[in-house]
């Protein structure tokens, strides 16, 4: 992180000092102080990122059936996540809404009453919001006030292991790539997943779906999610990667099939290491035109009936290429009613958190609200290596 005015800096050692719990009540004080702020709250993302939940400063954080809960849709608070673009109207004072966003992944929002705005001072509340981001990315390994926030329906012990597999961040913004990824649990969850890590030189991403519903589906997606993660950071080629998962699923889970899609994109060019094992084949936005990628499919984890290694297969991306995973919750049952081509190229134009969201909000309404099975998608913009001379490979 770069270096902070020095009232951010007190912003973040103050913060550093107190309890993590109190990281919005810092972040308040300060804006009190420095531009005379009131009624000053953090708004989180729900789980489904359809509603946020209010966390005011000064000990008055609610959790619960207690919780101020303002819907997403049709809202200033919409328009501001989307955009990432901070939101100000001149009433009594001015009500002031910013994005509170941690390397492109939308942490939630900021919202206060001042009585002066100019640019500058918007600009530095800007700058607030994004400490109070890097603040409560750190604050949520040491408490579970966030993950209450999160909670605005009941989760099952289904859904809470579902959950817990995933990254903590769904976005991740770099200069070669923005990837997005959303995922709709079922009213009887289905073991979706979706997983992605950045190395120096390469972007790993992965989709599963494990057999079955509810508990044992999640006990499988475990097994097939910590078998890909330990290969993967013992830095083991795809097809090790890959056979690691078969090996778990086939090993261990008492129902053992899962499907599931493998990339591993080299940043420096684009070219894509590529394991299909029984998945859906991924979508391609590219020039205008939406196709399916030409993948072998492979048998899916677990069954034992491979005859020999996962095959490993080759694309090459190119920039100003989108790329979708999707698990078949996106594409049949409820969901086949939905055009996902179609809303693939009417949001062309949308930032990737925009596509997940929209993709996923259809499936739900072709359902009635309550899909029978797990919707999960992955969307990645390629931007291309940076040009000669630009340094700047680093995420952000």
């Amino acid at each position: 992180m770069s270096a902070q005015p020095s009232g951010l800096a007190a912003v973040l050692t103050a913060a550093e000092r107190a309890a993590p719990v109190q990281s919005v009540d810092v972040v308040a004080g300060y804006l009190e102080e420095h531009f005379a702020a009131s009624d000053v709250s953090f708004l989180l993302v729900d789980l489904v990122g359809r509603e946020l939940v209010r966390f005011t400063a000064r000990g008055k954080s609610l959790r619960g059936k207690d919780a101020e809960r303002l819907s997403l849709a049709g809202s200033v608070y919409e328009q501001v996540l989307y955009s990432q673009e901070p939101y100000r109207e001149r009433r009594d004072q001015w009500h002031v809404v910013v994005p509170v966003t941690n390397r492109g992944d939308t942490v939630g929002l900021l919202e206060m009453t001042v009585p002066e705005l100019d640019d500058t001072a918007l600009e530095q509340i800007c700058e607030v919001a994004l400490a109070l981001a890097y603040l409560i990315v750190t604050d949520r390994r040491f408490t579970d006030l966030y993950q209450w926030g999160e909670r605005t329906t009941r989760v099952s012990l289904a859904a809470e292991i579902q959950h817990q597999l995933l990254p903590t961040a769904s976005c991740c913004e770099a200069a070669q790539f923005t990837v997005a990824c959303a995922l709709v649990p079922a009213d009887d969850v289905g073991g979706d997943t979706y997983d992605y890590a950045l190395g120096h030189d390469t972007l790993n991403l992965s989709i599963t779906d494990a057999v079955g519903h509810d508990v044992q589906s999640g006990l499988v997606a475990t097994l097939l999610l910590a078998a890909l993660r330990g290969a993967r950071r013992a830095n083991r080629p795809l097809a090790d990667q890959a056979a690691a998962a078969d090996q778990a699923v086939r090993e261990h889970a008492k129902t053992p099939y899962a499907t599931g899609q493998l990339f591993r994109i080299a940043l420096a060019d684009g070219r894509a290491d590529v394991v299909n094992a029984g998945h859906p084949l991924p979508l391609l936005l590219r020039d205008g035109a939406v196709r399916e990628l030409p993948l072998h499919r492979d048998i899916p984890f677990g069954t034992g009936l491979q005859e020999k290694p996962h095959e490993v297969q080759t694309v090459h991306l190119r920039p100003g290429d989108r790329l979708f995973l999707l698990t078949d919750g996106m594409l049949e049952r409820e969901a086949a009613s939905v055009d996902v081509r179609l809303l693939v190229r009417e949001t062309a134009a949308l930032h990737p958190r925009e596509v997940v969201q929209t993709l996923t909000s259809a499936v739900v309404d072709a359902a009635g609200g309550h899909p029978k099975d797990d919707a999960c998608v992955i969307c990645l913009d390629w931007h291309g290596t940076p040009a000669k001379g630009d340094s700047d490979t680093s995420v952000r």
